[in-house]
C-alpha cells in the first residue's frame, strides 16, 4: 500500500447484526454490558482492519455509556465507522441499537469509540492511510476525536505524579461528598 493514500469513512463502514439469546443474558434477564462491549469490539476491529487493510488492536475505549437495557429476543445492531486518523491509529466509532422484532421499535442502546491500532505480520505499528473528510458529519466526528485526544493528554499531563499538586483542588472538595483524610 502506498504511505500518501486516503480513504473515505465510508470504506471503514461496518453493520453488524445479531440475535439476543438467553445465554448473553445476565440474572435479571437483560443482556450483559460485558456481551455487549464485546461485540462492540469485534465491530471496532473488523473496521479498522478493512480501512487500513491490516490487523488492528483495541489501544482503548473511550466512555460507553447503557443508555437502555437489551432484551433477550431482540435484534442487536453496531454500526461503526472510522472517524479519525493518525499514523497508525485510528477511532472507531460505533453505535449499538437493539430492535423488537415483534414491535419493530427500534433503540439507541449505546455509543462508544474504540481507539484502534494498525500492526503489521510482526507486530509492529504500521501507517494507516489518509482519512477523506467529505461531509459536516465526517467533519464534526474528526474533530470531536481531535478534541478528545488532546483532552485527554492534558488530563495525563495534569495528574501524572511529576505535576499534581494536591493544594491546587482544595476548593472542589467542599462540592463532592467526600472527606479528605490524608
Amino acid at each position: 500500500m502506498k504511505q500518501n493514500t486516503f480513504k473515505s469513512a465510508d470504506d471503514s463502514s461496518i453493520v453488524l447484526t445479531e440475535l439476543m439469546l438467553p445465554i448473553y443474558a445476565n440474572f435479571s434477564g437483560k443482556i450483559h454490558g460485558g456481551f455487549i462491549l464485546s461485540l462492540m469490539d469485534k465491530t471496532a476491529f473488523a473496521s479498522a482492519s478493512k480501512f487500513s487493510s491490516h490487523y488492528c488492536v483495541t489501544a482503548s475505549v473511550n466512555r460507553v455509556d447503557f443508555l437502555n437495557a437489551i432484551e433477550v429476543g431482540e435484534l442487536v445492531t453496531l454500526k461503526a465507522r472510522v472517524n479519525y486518523v493518525g499514523n497508525s491509529s485510528m477511532v472507531v466509532g460505533i453505535k449499538v441499537e437493539s430492535q423488537n422484532i415483534r414491535t419493530g421499535l427500534i433503540r439507541h442502546c449505546n455509543s462508544s469509540y474504540f481507539s484502534m491500532v494498525a500492526k503489521d505480520d510482526q507486530g509492529k505499528t504500521v501507517k494507516v492511510p489518509g482519512l477523506i473528510i467529505s461531509n459536516h458529519t465526517d467533519l464534526r466526528r474528526f474533530l470531536r476525536s481531535i478534541k478528545h485526544i488532546k483532552m485527554r493528554n492534558e488530563r495525563k499531563i495534569e495528574f501524572s505524579a511529576e505535576n499534581f499538586i494536591p493544594k491546587d483542588y482544595d476548593y472542589i472538595f467542599k462540592k463532592y461528598n467526600v472527606k479528605l483524610d490524608l
